[in-house]
């Protein structure tokens, strides 16, 4: 038996209450943020109450305090973590950073003292533990990178696999109260003297034996800007580990996906400075309409909106949609609300355009007018009488309204809102009046006059003549 797997004893109760604490923590959040990776009999109780946080640590006592050695601790902690959890909440963050906690109190493992130069972080021997799940190591150059809690879950939905090492590089004598901070986040602490690119000296040679000293890494995070990480990169994926770059612009964190080349960004501003979906539409809106009136055109460039939003709100569409609806691209925000914007693109341009989707607004002025056009269309509704009345009278339209775009397709809300436009009344009420079952979608697609193609959650409507 090596020496550091000694045999576990009651003077351990130390150890073994700051392992039942830690669970209860991890429980306590997971109740909070994901309550259905607890057993179902389990997601009711109380789990911020001291009496039973008391109950569920001296159960974690009592079990694990009849083990001889650590791996064993480690086997026993493991079957009474499946007794409370659903085996899907083992990949999840927070159970990773529970592992990571007791993997760090295992006896064996020397403790980091920042006075000594060289520092080694040796790995847990209870590596069965986790073997059934890789893990993600990051590595902090805190000298030249800043990570608050928040970028940090934001990195959690990048990786495919738990953080559960993470390690941060610094002379901590100059770094405030940093050093506590990261602390209290699970960080393991490297000191490096005073001077110039030492932090990075020691980030390179510590991450370039990862792949050793934790067998069961898949990916890597390599926090910092300077560039001669590049290197490091290079060697972990030589290595077969999935590499993020993890670097600042400006007020964007950029992440770059050595395997596959994909970039993501994420806002460093606080959450409370980002929009909500509903508030950046309107936001939209609003600035659409401005310059609409302003140029006198209907269409206005997709990326004119960008620089108007970003000069005026001091955001950016990519920033909302990185907290939001992380995988999405900024023009989506455009494509995937119908009901809020129409867009075009011309089959020999790469440029998107926009324009908001609005019903004809009647001005008391122009009631008059109105009540004229009612009667008019109060008779054209007498003339559909008829699901074949009612293709016809779409024909038409369609005809008109290609004419005039010179599109060979029209959104299916645009033809919808013509009609209500003309007949004053909308295709739903005039199919239940014929009294056939049929929706919009579904009449379209029972007629052989026209085609639906899928174009984002809305269709596109093409005459087809048979």
């Amino acid at each position: 038996m090596p020496k550091y797997e000694r045999l576990l004893t009651t003077h351990d109760s130390v150890l073994l209450n700051q392992i039942g604490s830690y669970v209860c923590q991890a429980i306590i959040a997971i109740q909070q943020q994901q309550p259905e990776l607890l057993h179902e009999k389990y997601r009711n109780i109380q789990w911020q109450s001291s009496s039973n946080q008391s109950a569920l640590t001296a159960k974690f006592t009592e079990a694990l305090s009849q083990t001889q050695d650590w791996d064993a601790l480690v086997q026993k902690f493991q079957v009474y973590l499946k007794a409370l959890l659903i085996p899907e909440s083992f990949s999840s963050s927070t159970i990773g950073e529970l592992i990571a906690k007791v993997q760090q109190l295992n006896p064996g493992i020397s403790e980091l003292n920042s006075s000594t130069k060289n520092i080694t972080i040796h790995p847990s021997t209870s590596t069965r533990f986790l073997q059934k799940i890789g893990i993600t190591v990051l590595l902090l150059d805190a000298e030249n990178l800043q990570i608050n809690a928040d970028t940090e879950k934001f990195l959690t939905t990048v990786c495919t696999c738990p953080i559960q090492v993470k390690v941060a590089f610094a002379n901590w004598s100059n770094r405030g109260k940093l050093d506590v901070e990261l602390h209290e986040r699970g960080y393991d602490l490297i000191h490096v003297p005073i001077g110039r690119d030492n932090a990075d000296g020691k980030m390179i040679a510590f991450g370039s034996s990862i792949h050793e000293r934790y067998p069961n890494a898949q990916e890597v995070l390599v926090c910092s800007s300077d560039k001669v990480m590049t290197n490091l990169c290079n060697h972990l994926q030589q290595n077969g580990l999935t590499v993020y770059q993890v670097s600042q612009q400006g007020e964007n964190l950029r992440l770059f996906n050595s395997s596959t080349g994909k970039i993501t960004t994420h806002s460093l501003k606080a959450l409370s400075e980002i929009p909500s979906i509903e508030q950046l539409i309107q936001q939209l809106k609003t600035l659409i309409k401005a310059e609409q009136q302003s140029t006198g055109n209907q269409w206005v460039q997709v990326s004119k909106v960008s620089q108007l939003l970003q000069k005026k709100y001091k955001i950016t569409i990519t920033q909302v949609m990185s907290i939001h609806l992380p995988g999405k691209k900024a023009r989506d925000i455009f494509i995937d609300y119908p009901a809020e914007f129409v867009v075009h693109q011309a089959p020999d341009k790469s440029e998107l355009y926009v324009t908001l989707f609005e019903l004809p607004q009647v001005s008391k002025s122009n009631s008059s007018n109105f009540v004229k056009q009612s009667a008019v269309k109060n008779q054209s509704l007498s003339s559909i009488n008829s699901p074949e009345d009612l293709e016809e009278a779409l024909i038409k339209m369609m005809n008109t309204l290609t004419s005039k775009s010179k599109e060979s397709h029209i959104r299916l809300e645009i033809l919808g809102a013509e009609f209500n436009k003309q007949y004053g009344e909308g295709i739903t009420k005039i199919l239940k009046r014929l009294q056939t079952s049929s929706t919009f979608i579904k009449f379209l697609q029972s007629s052989s006059y026209f085609t639906l193609e899928k174009e984002g959650k809305s269709y596109r409507v093409i005459m087809s003549y048979p």
